[in-house]
């Protein structure tokens, strides 16, 4: 068992089973800036609805999930079923408004960043933005995320090699929380944070719901107004499940999830799947 894995903690939340930080945004950073300071690592897993009702059947994202360091509500929702169950969470930690703070604090305090994922086009209109928005920025290295399975491991050397101070991937779930998982212990990067398709929100490919429609709990709605063929059918589904799941979870709440197989998590591809949202939706 990996000796970073969590236990229960004082300003944990149980909420569909699984330990989440009753943090704020804030307070996620600053643990963040403490781990850079002590080289110590913080490997930062988000939960949306999603995800909440993938782990269920899917055991490879479960394993992963459970082998963060921090794990912190992403979907709005999450966030309202947490005071339902009466485990309140403070409020939403957005993943991709986690990522714009840490590169941020990348640029403020001197600390590397290595970018892996998106599509190699999307990945140089990000690393464009980027340069503009953060003058001086220090890129250690980037990888696009079309890489097979049995080029993971050169990746994982790579990101190594570079001395970064964090990694962000922006390739799709439950693949970054594998290769997370997997790697993560090996790269000796003490942030490392698996933002989705946030990339393509920063290289301004993809449009994210205005502020209101997010506190609203929305962005699903507004990303399927995007893509409507595409989501519709997933978002009405999944949706549904989720709320299933609450239902069952205020009549009797899940006990924590513990890990049954956690030193057997497989190298993943970093190919992008439809089911790579650009931000949390839930």
């Amino acid at each position: 068992m990996s000796e970073h894995r969590r236990s229960a903690q004082p300003a944990d939340r149980i909420v569909f089973g699984l330990h989440l930080e009753a943090l704020t945004h804030d307070q996620v950073i600053e643990r963040c800036r403490t781990a850079l300071a002590e080289r110590s690592r913080m490997l930062i897993g988000v939960v949306n609805a999603a995800k909440v009702v993938n782990l269920r059947h899917d055991a490879l994202l479960r394993e992963s999930l459970l082998e963060c360091d921090i794990i912190v509500a992403d979907g709005q929702s999450v966030v309202w079923a947490s005071r339902l169950v009466q485990q309140p969470l403070p409020e939403r930690v957005a993943g991709c408004d986690l990522f714009e703070s840490l590169l941020a604090v990348a640029h403020r305090d001197g600390r590397s960043v290595y970018l892996l994922g998106a599509k190699p086009q999307v990945l140089r209109m990000l690393q464009d933005r980027l340069a503009h928005r953060f003058p001086g920025l220090c890129v250690a290295g980037s990888r696009d995320g079309y890489f097979t399975e049995s080029e993971s491991a050169e990746v994982a050397a790579q990101i190594r090699d570079s001395g970064a101070d964090m990694l962000f991937l922006g390739i799709t779930s439950p693949k970054k929380e594998i290769f997370l998982g997997t790697y993560g212990d090996s790269l000796g990067v003490p942030v490392m944070h698996g933002v989705g398709g946030s990339f393509d929100v920063l290289a301004g490919v993809t449009k994210r719901a205005p502020e209101r429609w997010q506190r609203m709990g929305l962005e699903w709605a507004y990303r399927t107004l995007q893509e409507p063929r595409r989501m519709w059918k997933r978002y009405l589904t999944t949706n549904t499940k989720f709320m299933i799941l609450l239902g069952q979870e205020v009549v009797r709440p899940s006990p924590p999830l513990v890990s049954t197989n956690p030193d057997q998590v497989r190298p993943v591809t970093g190919r992008h799947s439809d089911a790579d949202d650009p931000v949390s939706t839930r």
